[in-house]
């Protein structure tokens, strides 16, 4: 005998919502990047920027989710939420997504290390940029070598938040 109060719904013919097709991997770039709002004390950048590391890894786990633009709009958030000059992350991180977009279409195929080169490039970059941005708009004059450590940390960093992303990735898709 089969209980009424225990409905089973088939997933097979259903599709997922817009919202969590869309809104997903764009609510996952401005967590990681609110991540960089916590009150963590430490002597020099040790945290790294998680908001551009779900972005990169999005854009190399999924290519066709997302234009250059979209780092816009989540590079402006990214700004705001780490303190940066207003503008440096909107400029470096669709700088990194257009180089992203110009890789992709020059290369045949691409495997999970050259993903991870890619990522550890567009790391540095984003990193560096970030630094010679806050230092001539006179956010102080902190050596290079302290962001150093943040670039080896983030680079390291990848392949677990590319594997998160995967992860989260498949409940996106899910029925």
């Amino acid at each position: 005998m089969i209980d009424p109060h225990l409905h089973h719904v088939p997933r097979l013919g259903r599709y997922p919502s817009r919202f969590r097709l869309a809104g997903t991997p764009v609510i996952t770039v401005m967590l990681g990047s609110f991540l960089t709002a916590l009150p963590v004390i430490a002597q020099s950048a040790i945290l790294p920027p998680f908001g551009l590391l779900i972005l990169l890894s999005w854009r190399l786990l999924r290519p066709e989710l997302w234009r250059a633009w979209i780092a816009l709009p989540l590079g402006l958030f990214d700004d705001m939420m780490s303190g940066q000059p207003i503008g440096s992350a909107v400029f470096l991180w669709t700088l990194a997504l257009v180089c992203i977009d110009w890789i992709e279409h020059r290369m045949v195929w691409r495997g999970y290390r050259q993903d991870w080169l890619i990522a550890a490039v567009a790391t540095i970059f984003c990193i560096s940029g970030g630094w010679f941005f806050a230092r001539i708009t006179g956010g102080g004059h902190v050596s290079f070598s302290l962001v150093a450590p943040q670039m080896v940390w983030t680079i390291l960093l990848f392949p677990f938040v590319v594997r998160q992303c995967a992860r989260i990735d498949r409940w996106r898709v899910m029925a």
